[in-house]
């Protein structure tokens, strides 16, 4: 494309490339350092929807949970200062997650900078280190340009968060400018070399052990992953908060490797002979703290697939290292041909058994069974529905017992965020509303972006929000417990009544304390037509699922006496 256009605002330059870009839909928070392109925006109104969040932290995050549901950036507009650092937890959950997405922030007008004006902030200083790319547009007629590269930055590549500066008189500047055409996707692929290497070091494995994750996946690159794990009977696990990269009813998979992972599979990954690590990063969570694999040659033999050639030996020095996207890797593989009688078949079968077992509900105090609610669910739920969480101890239910089944139906943060849940599952039923979306939140979660209950009623997005609710914030306590038993500070907490909360929102509520009336409950919220939480008051001692917290904190005084 290479359009001369009329002479426009630089807010018009800016909305005319979105569309462009193949922008349908931005999430924001108002400001008058924008106002230029919220006047464009209104002109776009049948080609761009436009979300209006209660708080740029919510908006952030549903930029990047839209990013991650469907492959393509993620828009988010904030004003400057408060604004920006407000967005900036969007920004890293970004990042780590591999997740593409574009902040636009308002800046003040060029000829007040570097005088501390009011809310000014240099945003190269402020995002460097969270950000793929930090740009100020001083110039309208550069926007074609640094709109481009913005998108071909988050996109291509490890996929990530560009920040993108917008003076305030730039917006209102006059220009005559060309457009730049719709981004591109660029990626590597394995080359014959690769492959040969790799299928030699299949032939030789007896304990191998297929790892799922990160980002840049697309439905075609899991179904070709899936059907080159079926023909070599290979076990998959998946990385921490990646479990619908692989179907987790299909027989060869063995779990994800997080913090409900089981004692069989942190074992596979250690006595592997080889790791066959495709997509994920191997990180802190992912390998229990950096000691599953040895930094930095590891005592496996492994072959890591990624994105980012600059990830391949960043920690772990790989036997072969492979820059291609997923897509492309998952193809290849399909030329592949698996020995007659795989060795490893035996070890496959007995982690996917061990699997099995974990399955099944443990008794935890109380009146409420979370694993129980959440087995029902993962049967009751559509195989498409999506299900979001955000960070807490409410959410080894979910990973524990929660079976994804199709691609896209987890959006869950890997670096641990809480606040996620609520806007991440506001913005995937804007984009999937014919979806079926399910919000886990803790009490401590949900109150960090609550208010984003009020964007669920005004655009009709009808999700379940589920608040597991055990009066603490759970997962410091249980920490507290083990490092100073019977010293509790800082973790208690007073809760609205949520019923009445969603209530006063318009929403449906309903009250769940016993495991009984889950499942009525639910169904009461699916007919309801309309936004709606389930409030499930949980017994406090029903930490984790297999440690109460007087267990927790006796093995501690336990170990304080010895």
């Amino acid at each position: 494309m290479n359009t001369e256009h009329k002479s426009r605002t630089g807010g018009q330059i800016l909305v005319d490339a979105l569309r462009i870009h193949g922008v349908t839909r931005v999430f924001c928070i108002p400001g008058e350092s924008y106002l230029a392109v919220l006047d464009a925006l209104h002109d776009a109104k049948d080609s761009i929807s436009v979300t209006v969040c209660r708080q740029e932290g919510g908006a952030a995050y549903m930029a990047e949970a839209y990013g991650k549901l469907t492959g393509e950036p993620g828009v988010c507009f904030v004003t400057r200062g408060p604004g920006a650092t407000n967005a900036s937890i969007g920004v890293h959950t970004a990042l780590q997650d591999s997740t593409p997405m574009v902040l636009f922030v308002g800046q003040v007008a060029r000829e007040q900078t570097d005088r501390e004006a009011f809310q000014e902030i240099d945003y190269r200083q402020m995002f460097g280190g969270v950000a793929k790319w930090v740009v100020q547009i001083d110039d309208a007629g550069r926007i074609p340009e640094l709109v481009s590269q913005a998108f071909h930055r988050a996109a291509n590549g490890r996929p990530g968060p560009v920040v993108v500066a917008l003076p305030e008189d730039m917006l209102t500047d006059v220009r005559s400018v060309t457009d730049a055409g719709s981004y591109q996707r660029c990626s590597a692929s394995p080359d014959s070399a690769d492959l040969i290497q790799l299928n030699s070091l299949l032939s030789a494995a007896r304990s191998p052990l297929l790892v799922v994750g990160g980002g840049g996946w697309t439905a075609e690159a899991v179904a070709n992953m899936q059907a080159f794990a079926t023909r070599f009977d290979m076990p998959v696990a998946a990385s921490f908060r990646c479990q619908d990269l692989f179907d987790n009813t299909h027989p060869n998979y063995v779990g994800d490797l997080g913090m409900a992972a089981g004692p069989e599979l942190l074992g596979a990954v250690r006595e592997a002979d080889l790791l066959l690590v495709v997509g994920a990063r191997l990180g802190e969570l992912t390998t229990a703290g950096y000691t599953l694999v040895k930094i930095p040659v590891p005592a496996q033999k492994l072959v890591h697939v990624h994105l980012d050639v600059g990830e391949l030996g960043r920690v772990y020095q790989p036997t072969l290292g492979i820059a291609s996207s997923m897509l492309k890797f998952a193809r290849a593989l399909q030329g592949l041909e698996p020995p007659q009688n795989p060795r490893w078949r035996p070890h496959a079968a007995t982690l996917r058994a061990a699997y099995s077992r974990a399955l099944e509900p443990l008794t935890s105090p109380g009146p409420v069974q979370m694993s129980k609610i959440v087995r029902w669910l993962s049967e009751r739920a559509p195989a498409d529905a999506i299900i979001t969480n955000g960070a807490g101890n409410y959410s080894a239910w979910l990973q524990r017992y929660f079976q994804y089944k199709r691609f896209r139906t987890q959006l869950a943060p890997t670096n641990g965020s809480m606040g996620y849940g609520v806007p991440a599952a506001v913005a995937a039923k804007l984009s999937e509303p014919e979806r079926m979306v399910i919000a886990f939140a803790g009490d401590g979660c949900f109150l960090m972006n609550g208010q984003e209950l009020a964007t669920a009623v005004k655009y009709r997005a009808n999700v379940i929000f589920i608040v597991v609710n055990n009066g603490m914030y759970g997962t410091i306590r249980m920490h507290q417990e083990r490092e100073y038993p019977n010293r509790v500070s800082a973790t208690d907490l007073v809760n609205p009544d949520f019923v009445m909360f969603a209530r006063a929102f318009g929403c449906q509520g309903e009250l769940v304390q016993s495991t009984d009336e889950f499942a009525p409950a639910f169904e009461r919220a699916v007919e309801s037509g309309k936004p709606a939480l389930i409030e499930v008051r949980v017994d406090p001692e029903a930490l984790t699922p297999r440690l109460s917290l007087t267990e927790i904190r006796a093995a501690a005084l336990q170990r304080q006496k010895a």
